[in-house]
């Protein structure tokens, strides 16, 4: 059996497998990367697709950092509860905490999806109001999906550790819970900056 430990493993054939791609797509060596095309590219990208992207990222990192902090803390808590049912109850706020994540990713969403308006390219080309006002709803939904998926991740491994201190010592529920409660408030900072970020959004003069 192969050993995965070994650089030709983990890094020669990766860069190797790269660089021959790279050669078949960009078709030369000194080509490595086309930069004129990747900017030609950039610049001809609808707002919309950006401000689509930024939507999607909002709710989708949301939900993601949801997902997982509840799988984090909802299996210490479902696997402690058998051996102390007692700290079922008291520890389903942190599954409600994790859960908190997700709805602030739907909310940002939706008021980023109110912020999209229709307006119609000039000769093919969108205006600097338009692009400007699809890379603010990017930017917005990318903070905020972010913060949210770190926030969701702090909030189940906290979760995770309330539940079975609990489970030890019901004296410390309270003391970590406060713990649970500033992490969760990190998503709040992103949703924040996040609503800033979007007010601006003008998509003609």
């Amino acid at each position: 059996m192969a050993d995965l430990t070994h650089p030709v493993m983990w890094f020669y054939i990766p860069v190797t497998i790269a660089w021959v791609c790279f050669l078949i797509s960009v078709g030369s060596p000194s080509r490595f990367i086309d930069y004129d095309w990747l900017w030609f590219l950039f610049r001809n990208m609808s707002p919309y697709f950006w401000a689509a992207l930024g939507v999607a990222l909002a709710v989708g990192m949301s939900i993601l950092g949801a997902a997982w902090g509840i799988f984090i803390t909802g299996s210490s808590l479902v696997g402690a509860a058998i051996r102390v049912p007692r700290i079922t109850s008291k520890n389903l706020i942190s599954v409600i905490f994790c859960e908190a994540v997700a709805i602030y990713g739907v909310i940002v969403a939706i008021i980023l999806q109110t912020k999209i308006e229709r307006v119609e390219p000039v000769n093919g080309v969108f205006d600097k109001y338009a692009m400007a006002s699809g890379y603010s709803i990017f930017g917005s939904g990318v903070t905020c999906g972010f913060a949210n998926l770190v926030c969701g991740m702090c909030v189940g491994i906290v979760g995770s550790s309330c539940a079975l201190s609990d489970a030890q010592n019901s004296t410390l529920f309270v003391k970590i819970l406060v713990v649970e409660i500033f992490g969760s408030a990190l998503g709040l900072f992103g949703v924040i900056i996040g609503i800033i970020m979007s007010g601006g959004v003008k998509w003609s003069a």
